[in-house]
Order: C-alpha cells, then sequence, then structure tokens
C-alpha cells in the first residue's frame, strides 16, 4: 500500500475524458493506480448513464473499469430513493440511467416525489407543467445533481440543476439533490470502498462539486486544471489540498503521501 492512500475516487468527464477524448496520460494513470493495489471509484453527476453503460463506453476508450466501482448521479439517486421507500414517484430521465430504477412504482398523476434527471427533449411545455402540477399537488423533489451547465461532450448544455432550479422557484417547492457537491453521494462511495474519508483522495477538474463535496466529506482533493476547469469557481471554496496539470501527477502524490498528508 503507497503510505496513507488506500483508495482514489475520480471524477470522469474531464479528468478520464473530454468532448469525446481520453484525456493525455488517463490510462496509463489507472494501471498505474491498480499496480498499487488502490480501490479505485469512478464518481460522475451524469444521469443519462447507468453504471454498466458508463464502464462500457469507458473500457471502449481502453480503460480497464468494472461497472461495480463506477457511482453515476442515477445510481445515487436510485439508491437514495429507495432508502426513502416511497409509495410511489415520477421520473423524468432519459438514457440508459432509466435502467438504475427497475423496480419503480410510478405514479404520472399524484407520485410522493418528483425525480428529475437529464430528461432531455422531454423538457418540454407539456411536461415541465405536468411537473409543476405535481409539486403544488403535494409531491416532493429530488434533484439527481445540482449543476446548471454541462460542456463535457463540446457546446454548452443547460444541465439538471437548471432545470430543478426552474422547477423550485415556479412551485415554491425546495429540491433535495443527490449527486456531487452533495455529501450524500460521496457517503455512498466510501461505504461502497469500506474505507474511511482520510483513506481516500478525490480527483477531480470542478473546485465547485468535486473539491467542495471532498471537502464536505473530509477527505483529500486534487483538483486538476483540465477539463471544465473553472479559475473562477475557487471564489469563496477553501484551496484543495494539491492542484496540478495532468492527471499522471497524482501517481507522484500517492507516492509521495507516505504516511502523512502534504500540502503544496
Amino acid at each position: 500500500m503507497a503510505g496513507s492512500v488506500k483508495g482514489v475516487i475520480l471524477d470522469v468527464d474531464g479528468v478520464l475524458v473530454y468532448q469525446g477524448r481520453v484525456m493525455d496520460g488517463a490510462i496509463e494513470t489507472i494501471e498505474a493506480l491498480r499496480k498499487r493495489e488502490l480501490i479505485l471509484r469512478f464518481l460522475t453527476n451524469s444521469t443519462l448513464k447507468s453504471r454498466r453503460s458508463c464502464a462500457q463506453k469507458l473500457q471502449r476508450q481502453g480503460f480497464d473499469i468494472d461497472p461495480g466501482e463506477v457511482i453515476t448521479a442515477s445510481y445515487a439517486t436510485a439508491v437514495y430513493l429507495e432508502s426513502l421507500q416511497p409509495l410511489s414517484y415520477w421520473l423524468m430521465l432519459d438514457g440508459e440511467g432509466r435502467d438504475e430504477f427497475p423496480d419503480a412504482t410510478l405514479d404520472a398523476e399524484n407520485p410522493e416525489y418528483l425525480v428529475v434527471g437529464d430528461n432531455r427533449s422531454s423538457f418540454d411545455f407539456e411536461h415541465l407543467n405536468q411537473a409543476v402540477r405535481m409539486l403544488l399537488c403535494g409531491a416532493k423533489l429530488i434533484g439527481m445533481q445540482p449543476e446548471q451547465l454541462d460542456s463535457s461532450m463540446g457546446a454548452t448544455e443547460l444541465n439538471v440543476g437548471a432545470w430543478v432550479g426552474m422547477l423550485e422557484r415556479a412551485s415554491g417547492v425546495p429540491a433535495t439533490y443527490v449527486g456531487k457537491p452533495n455529501r450524500y453521494v460521496f457517503d455512498l462511495t466510501l461505504q461502497s470502498m469500506d474505507l474511511r474519508p482520510n483513506d481516500v483522495l478525490m480527483v477531480g477538474d470542478r473546485p465547485s462539486t468535486d473539491v467542495t463535496g471532498a471537502q464536505a466529506t473530509a477527505i483529500r482533493s486534487v483538483l486538476l486544471r483540465t477539463g471544465e476547469y473553472d479559475k473562477g469557481e475557487m471564489s469563496g471554496i477553501p484551496p484543495p489540498d494539491f492542484v496540478v496539470d495532468s492527471i499522471q501527477e497524482i501517481v507522484d502524490i500517492i507516492d509521495a503521501l507516505g504516511g502523512q498528508m502534504i500540502l503544496f
């Protein structure tokens, strides 16, 4: 075991891949971490992907990643909902992320919960009005993740948080968010690793989600100035433990830690 680090949580978009291409050194870095027998998890705010479809896409791009190592916002939301044992809910979500909800008791009229992920073309006048009426009739609102914009696939797009925020303002019903930076998804990831926060590093490119979420969970953070990194997001956020320009540098960090934390 390399020093005090026993596991690494890595963001996907902006760290491993970005806008359809593999980040330089990413595949080799994952291989190096595996040689050190570290427990790895791949934590993404994607709602369109299931754990399986996310892993399969990364495998096609050359990564050695198992679906059981992936935590998507859709999967985390499904686990959260299961803990609530809802009588019914309505799911606004496209893509393979729906596969994480195989036992859904769906109610399009009067659900106990309205659950919102990336619903793509179905975020239209008819469906959004239907959603507001559900909330006004007493449904509770769950947002799979709070990010408002996304450029991971190229052109900037509205993200889940923008749509959920609109529904919050229109209905007056506050949302519970599940994905990064919320502590729930970090705690869920740690539980799946069976590790304590101080045994783990979080590697991400977004200060507002990856770094903030790690800090709230007492996980050491590595900020990559790649992908969607925006220096402006650092305003008002405590600095991460490490700031690097290449994913390959995290191997050196782990090897250098020894039995203690080193800040630079």
